[in-house]
């Protein structure tokens, strides 16, 4: 009986873990220019960020945006929240990575 209780508390705490694993991420965002993400011109301003597994998705007041990213580590943590842009072929400019403070994670836009 004791074995079927310890199986039972283990394998509880296994899927919490797994599922808190693979629960989304969110991050605070400034988009200081406005930018195109997935063919989506983005407003300058203030925007939350959610990550789960190679997707991101990017909420504004008005504005939502899904895209497809690949996330790599960094050498060091990231002091704060960035965004690094790209010119598209018609001058506009293009989210190319985001950089996540606290971690050494950045996003990599697919574009």
């Amino acid at each position: 009986m004791k074995k079927r209780i310890v199986g039972f508390v283990c394998l509880t705490m296994l899927a919490m873990a797994t599922a808190w694993a693979n629960a989304a991420a969110d991050y605070s965002l400034r988009i200081n220019n406005p930018a195109v993400v997935a063919g989506t011109e983005l407003k300058a301003g203030d925007y939350r960020l959610e990550l789960a597994g190679d997707k991101v998705m990017i909420h504004g007041k008005k504005d939502t945006v899904e895209a497809s990213v690949k996330m790599e580590e960094g050498s060091q943590k990231y002091g704060g929240t960035t965004v690094t842009y790209a010119m598209t072929p018609d001058g506009k400019y293009r989210i190319a990575e985001i950089h996540l403070g606290g971690t050494k994670m950045k996003v990599v836009f697919n574009n």
